[in-house]
């Protein structure tokens, strides 16, 4: 498999590449955030550290979210809040690993990670357009139409939108929503998102496609 490394420290980094690449694993090993999100086309899997020094791990993830499905695996200091980890599986990492790493069981989680999501295709970009009803959401040019119509959406209100939009027909919980779009559920003020829901709701119309499931979050469309 062909590993993107997204690792600061030269001591894990050097002994990662070195075990991996002995393994027969071809490694790129980048140290800063932007450079993974200009060089991860190609990989069949992201080694990432949370604490880089341009980007943090957990935005790099945010942004990669939103133009690959390539499978990643968090590696973490020991310390690192709890509260980063579940962040990072929230926003689409697929496993995560405690350093100092134990090389025959990274080795094993990246196996179980290929494993479980070779049905992927991680050479394609995620779809740009997005059809729910009459509603069409361009993820790329940020038009949304309703019935043909222009809708005039702010920032935020299409923040929101095409995090649903990218997973039409499914739940997606509150939380996860505050992660994309605010970068940190429990930074963000739940009253503020509330506010911007409800506009959202009203301009894309009645009967409303935005659907609140009690207790978890929304779904867009049936």
């Amino acid at each position: 498999m062909r590993v993107l490394l997204v690792e600061d420290d030269h001591g894990v980094g050097g002994a990662i590449k070195d075990v991996l690449d002995a393994r027969g694993h071809p490694v790129e090993w980048v140290t800063r955030g932007a450079d993974a999100l200009l060089r991860h086309r190609g990989a069949d899997l992201l080694l990432l550290d949370l604490g880089l020094p341009d980007i943090s791990g957990l935005e790099v993830l945010r942004r990669l979210r939103r133009l690959v499905a390539t499978p990643v695996l968090i590696l973490t200091a020991q310390g690192t809040h709890e509260r980063d980890v579940v962040r990072g599986l929230r926003l689409g990492a697929d496993d995560y690993l405690l350093k100092p790493v134990r090389m025959d069981e990274l080795l094993a989680r990246m196996e179980a990670v290929l494993r479980r999501t070779s049905h992927r295709d991680t050479g394609e970009p995620a779809p740009s357009r997005v059809q729910v009803n009459d509603i069409a959401i361009d993820l790329d040019t940020h038009l949304v139409t309703v019935a043909g119509e222009e809708v005039v959406l702010t920032r935020i209100e299409f923040e929101i939108l095409s995090v649903l939009a990218r997973k039409a027909g499914a739940a997606v919980s509150r939380e996860q929503l505050l992660d994309e779009v605010w970068g940190d559920a429990y930074v963000a003020v739940s009253r503020t998102f509330d506010v911007h829901l409800s506009k959202l709701r009203k301009k894309l119309g009645q009967p409303s496609p935005l659907h609140n499931i009690r207790g978890f979050g929304y779904r867009l469309g049936d």
